[in-house]
């Protein structure tokens, strides 16, 4: 049996499996044949649905729903208030139960505060969705993406630093971890230094300079 933490006034599903050292906390209701990894954290007033798969360390805040479709992978970051579907074309009149679409959040991803994502579409590794985005279609690793629609605005390092132009190699720095970043082939960025199913080293998981020092 896991060890998780449950706020007595959120609910757990008979068939919900639940990782150890996750926690749950105030009015949130996880249903049935719902799979949540290790050391996943849920604020207030969060809905996940029957059938949907999150990894490990996943951070979910306040008032987000995920429905069932959704798959979400490790080290994902969900923003208060954003928005998860299932149905491109819903209907009251009609009954799609059989039809949710799926939607896959790709290792590392940022969705921002009231962002919205449209659901059947994969979100990349290590992506970052602005707050207020509306996503209407996939999105590569790295990319930052923003407005409605949302548009690829740039690229985002893993610690979540906008990358500036690249240099006479292609190679863009990230400013914080100083991970090399670079096109492999248009469109496709990797980070040089770190695989990206890899785990940051220890001494770059902890942030220690607020983000505008990184402006000047």
């Amino acid at each position: 049996m896991s060890n998780y933490f449950l706020h007595e006034s959120s609910y757990v599903d008979e068939g919900a499996i639940i990782g150890n050292g996750s926690k749950i906390w105030h009015f949130s209701h996880i249903m049935g044949d719902t799979k949540i990894g290790e050391k996943c954290i849920f604020g207030q007033n969060v809905n996940i649905a029957s059938g949907v798969i999150i990894g490990n360390n996943v951070k979910v805040q306040n008032n987000v729903s995920i429905y069932t479709g959704t798959i979400i992978e490790d080290d994902v970051f969900l923003g208060p208030s954003c928005v998860l579907t299932n149905v491109t074309n819903p209907r009251s009149q009609i009954n799609r139960h059989s039809l949710y679409e799926k939607t896959i959040i790709k290792r590392g991803a940022t969705i921002g505060a009231n962002a919205t994502i449209v659901c059947g579409i994969i979100l990349g590794r290590y992506c970052f969705i602005g707050a207020g985005t509306v996503v209407i279609k996939n999105v590569p690793d790295y990319a930052l993406v923003l407005g409605n629609p949302g548009k690829q605005k740039g690229w985002m390092s893993r610690h979540g630093h906008i990358l500036g132009n690249p240099d006479a190699d292609g190679i863009m720095i990230c400013p914080e971890s100083k991970f090399k970043y670079k096109e492999i082939e248009p469109g496709i960025l990797r980070c040089l230094d770190l695989d990206e199913e890899a785990s940051l080293p220890p001494e770059l998981k902890e942030g220690k300079i607020f983000y505008d020092e990184f402006k000047k």
